[in-house]
């Protein structure tokens, strides 16, 4: 047992368009961490399966689970609610898996006061930043949104952006290639950490 060590627990913020996602889940796909799916309660967009992108439950479903605690963190992002099933993430840690999750920051706080033992040893955050212009430019090239969204995403990337001294680390987007060299950088670091070993959990 001294000589397992748990995975490490990487947020990931940034405002849409900031390729948040698409971050986490090209690690995924490369073996580098496994990614933490999310629970929503808004409809699924085209192209999206349940259980791969999203756990996509109803509003009373999903209020049942945060009655009952099995939520790391939930929050209500653009009029719907969100959270991470604790018991998901702790399975992948203690397997020594990386674990990384696209969450906004109000979801990142939260995380961040959790008083599990597990969570305050593995937890890192970073937040991925780029210009609003960008933001703007990301969001109306997707072709995915209403105006009305468009326009309540940019609210929310101003109110977001604001908050990005809160995080460990800050990731300047600019290319993906560019981002996702840095993204797999700092995972490689993370997992250098003495608090991953097992052995220092016990001493603690």
């Amino acid at each position: 047992m001294s000589n397992k060590t748990l995975g490490s627990l990487l947020i990931v913020s940034g405002p849409s368009g900031s390729g948040k996602t698409t971050l986490c889940r090209r690690a995924e796909a490369d073996g580098l961490a496994a990614y933490s799916i999310s629970c929503t309660t808004r409809a699924p967009r085209s192209g999206e399966v349940d259980g791969k992108d999203y756990y996509f439950l109803t509003q009373s479903d999903f209020d049942a689970k945060v009655a009952s605690g099995e939520f790391l963190e939930h929050a209500c992002v653009h009029g719907n609610s969100y959270g991470t099933l604790l018991s998901e993430v702790i399975r992948h840690l203690e397997q020594g898996k990386n674990v990384v999750m696209d969450i906004d920051v109000q979801g990142a706080a939260s995380i961040r006061s959790c008083q599990n033992p597990i969570i305050r040893r593995t937890y890192a955050d970073v937040y991925i930043y780029l210009p609003r212009a960008e933001v703007e430019a990301r969001l109306r090239g997707r072709s995915t949104d209403s105006e009305d969204t468009i326009c309540l995403r940019l609210h929310n990337a101003d109110i977001e952006d604001a908050r990005r001294t809160e995080y460990q680390f800050i990731l300047p987007s600019a290319s993906r290639e560019h981002d996702y060299t840095l993204f797999k950088t700092l995972l490689s670091a993370l997992s250098l950490r003495t608090t991953l070993r097992c052995d220092s959990i016990r001493q603690s």
